[in-house]
């Protein structure tokens, strides 16, 4: 048995809006004719566990048996939660992991938590859990993916994001990728004064804290906020495979375009473009707007999977892939499988468990479109 168990992917059902922006009549909407705006405000308001996620709690996480890392690891995060819980504000009995009382009061060693693990092991189930766990209003705490939280320190500002995120009980922190040596140094900074303001930060990641970076730039000149970094978390590993595909049956081969295209003309609210169109329209976008860019959608159908042509397209397929599999958005597709859109050289490169796990689940996706054409 593997967790969490693979029936909840049979379960989800995309969801069919009404008509929605950019739809033509008589057919589908395309994605290459958006380009939201997406206000500072909304990106704060939507710093809570995606859709996908929205339901999860430690007791419906399945423990592979046979990974006793993953149960040590609910039962660990269980205790967590429970350690953020307590009096109301001002009570003696109030527990804070992070804030910097009278040093004989402060615990010894860190008091965040870093779950570190491959992709599909259910590091996200497991942090979207201790987000709806802690006792808090929705309003003081906050869960987000690295990249997210990124973008909104450049819609806010540094000084803004701090003061906004200050007063925040928990700020959960998925996919934790530090790709881009400024963004090492940001981060670092950023959640030093977020921890010296007493927020206590929970972190999930493919690579252990002090191992960020190897591999993807020469991190001599960053080492020490690498490891400063480090310092602010306890690592907690969770060993196991993909959960997305262990049980289930293979993933469909690709359709041919007039099934795709009978498709997204016959779905509400799928959306239908070129594979090729839509590579070009990410570049135009920014990243942060890709989950706006999808709303209102309930299946993305797509014509020409090809490989990507370079590194910088993969990443931004990437931050799609996510935006997507967070929504629950099913992905039907022509052209090449979704194992064959990285070549080798990215694959075996510093950003490969990032396209590993775009391939995970835009896999689940394809899966999810089966019942699509079936239907």
């Amino acid at each position: 048995m593997c967790h969490p168990p693979p029936q909840p992917l049979q379960r989800h059902r995309p969801r069919h809006p009404g008509p929605i922006a950019g739809r033509t009549a008589g057919g589908p909407v395309a994605l290459t004719s958006r380009a939201p705006h997406v206000p500072a405000d909304r990106l704060v308001a939507e710093m809570v566990p995606p859709p996908r996620f929205g339901s999860v709690r430690f007791d419906n996480y399945i423990p592979d048996p046979n990974q006793p890392s993953q149960a040590q690891a609910v039962t660990t995060l269980g205790t967590f939660a429970a350690g953020l819980g307590g009096p109301a504000a001002g009570g003696t009995g109030r527990k804070r992991w992070f804030r910097r009382e009278a040093k004989a009061a402060a615990p010894a060693g860190p008091r965040g938590v870093y779950l570190d693990g491959g992709y599909g092991v259910g590091k996200t189930h497991l942090l979207a859990s201790l987000w709806h766990a802690t006792a808090a209003a929705r309003e003081q705490k906050a869960f987000g993916t690295f990249v997210e939280l990124t973008n909104l320190v450049g819609a806010l500002g540094f000084q803004q994001t701090v003061q906004t995120l200050s007063g925040h009980k928990l700020l959960c922190i998925d996919e934790f990728e530090l790709d881009d040596p400024g963004d090492t140094v940001l981060v670092s900074t950023l959640l030093g004064k977020l921890v010296d303001a007493g927020v206590t930060v929970a972190a999930t990641s493919n690579t252990l804290p002090g191992k960020l970076g190897e591999g993807r730039f020469a991190a001599a000149d960053f080492l020490r906020e690498i490891q400063g970094l480090s310092a602010h978390f306890h690592p907690l590993r969770i060993d196991g495979e993909d959960y997305r595909h262990r049980g289930l049956p293979q993933a469909p081969s690709p359709y041919d375009d007039d099934t795709v295209k009978r498709v997204a003309h016959a779905t509400d609210g799928a959306s239908y473009d070129a594979f090729p169109d839509l590579l070009d329209h990410l570049s135009k976008v920014h990243p942060s707007r890709y989950g706006a860019m999808c709303d209102g959608i309930s299946a993305v159908c797509l014509t020409g999977v090809a490989p990507v042509p370079d590194q910088s397209t993969a990443l931004r397929l990437v931050v799609l892939a996510d935006r997507l599999y967070d929504r629950e958005v099913p992905v039907l597709a022509s052209g090449r499988p979704f194992d064959e859109l990285f070549s080798e050289e990215m694959l075996n490169g510093g950003y490969r468990k990032k396209y590993f796990r775009a391939i995970s689940r835009l896999t689940a996706l394809a899966r999810d479109a089966k019942g699509l054409v079936e239907g």
